[in-house]
């Protein structure tokens, strides 16, 4: 089975050594050490996620990731995910076709529709339109995949007549849809012939079993490409369960906390945290064995072509994030791959 492994991050606010919150701007230079890192141990992919609050540093991914380019030689850079539906396709397309000749062809892009929702207002869209914006600018993204002048037209940007947009790419540019379970979501994937990136953040990871089937049925129906299945999770690794479990608990649950209020969660406890750990849960976090464990049975179960495990939560430490890093790619990388090459 050929199966990548990738490392996203949101660019979350950490604490130094003295327990006081980094700058966003020191939060910023983390994240391009640690992608240093990951390139470093053989990760396939690094991912950058895009938002607009208090608890994280990146707003504008691809500057992030126009320096990691200049940093690294190998890994793919790509974002976890873009807000398509509150910027601007053309836009979007210019960025990343400028990073993808910056990193010699290594960009890829994950749009998605946010599960925040502060960049609309921001950037001057009406959340009524939700579901408009995002359908009306992922059809004309698609589009300007092709690289070719494009004639478009609808009713939440301007339209394009015979427009032609720079640079081109030398090979493409690899585009996902980031998708959190909703089955028209998937359809619409596939209807555009896109790669699925399937957000599991909660939950056993075969209860989206039903969604990877429906992809396949839904290309085969549409006539359209079939990409590799990728799923994105939360995690952390250490030398042991328990120091991971130390470590990560406190940003897991902060982070919980502050999004629950928000959406009416319950308060985040021990007990549901070491249910999430577990086979039923949806965070990866534990020693090496624990975790390739539970990556090759995710990968199993949904027949996957590469797995992003979300490495940053909360305020967990810039020393404890390499560590987990290195973790990942020397040791939870190797054994996932002889994990499923002995079920093979």
């Amino acid at each position: 089975m050929s199966i990548e492994f990738g490392l996203d991050t949101f660019g979350d606010i950490t604490r130094g050594d003295d327990g006081e919150l980094l700058t966003g701007a020191q939060t910023i230079r983390n994240i391009v050490e640690q992608a240093e890192r990951a390139d470093s141990v053989g990760v396939d992919f690094f991912g950058v996620g895009e938002h607009h609050r208090t608890e994280f540093a990146v707003s504008a991914p691809e500057m992030v990731l126009a320096a990691i380019a200049a940093r690294t030689r190998s890994i793919r850079l790509g974002t976890a995910v873009t807000v398509l539906s509150s910027d601007d396709p053309v836009r979007v397309y210019e960025r990343f076709a400028t990073l993808d000749a910056l990193s010699n062809g290594r960009a890829e892009v994950v749009l998605g529709r946010g599960s925040f929702i502060e960049s609309f207002p921001l950037f001057g869209y009406d959340l009524r339109d939700y579901d408009a914006l995002f359908e009306q600018k992922l059809e004309l993204f698609v589009e300007l995949l092709k690289e070719e002048p494009v004639t478009w037209s609808g009713t939440m940007r301007a339209s394009l007549e015979n427009a032609n947009v720079f640079p081109k790419t030398e090979n493409g540019l690899r585009t996902w849809v980031g998708v959190g379970g909703s089955p028209e979501s998937v359809v619409r994937v596939a209807r555009h012939g896109l790669g699925l990136m399937l957000a599991i953040i909660g939950g056993p990871a075969g209860r989206f079993r039903q969604f990877v089937d429906l992809y396949h049925r839904s290309v085969a129906s549409f006539g359209t490409t079939s990409h590799p299945i990728a799923v994105h999770s939360p995690g952390h690794i250490a030398d042991t369960d328990e120091e991971a479990w130390e470590a990560a608990y406190s940003g897991f649950e902060a982070m919980n906390n502050t999004i629950g209020r928000e959406r009416g969660w319950p308060p985040y406890s021990r007990a549901r945290f070491q249910n999430d750990v577990g086979p039923a849960g949806a965070l990866y976090v534990g020693s090496p064995d624990r975790v390739a464990a539970k990556i090759a049975d995710t990968v199993t179960t949904l027949g996957l072509g590469r797995f992003d495990l979300k490495y940053a939560t909360g305020t967990l430490s810039h020393d404890a994030m390499m560590r987990s890093i290195e973790l990942y790619g020397t040791e939870v990388i190797p054994r996932v791959r002889k994990l499923l090459a002995d079920r093979d």
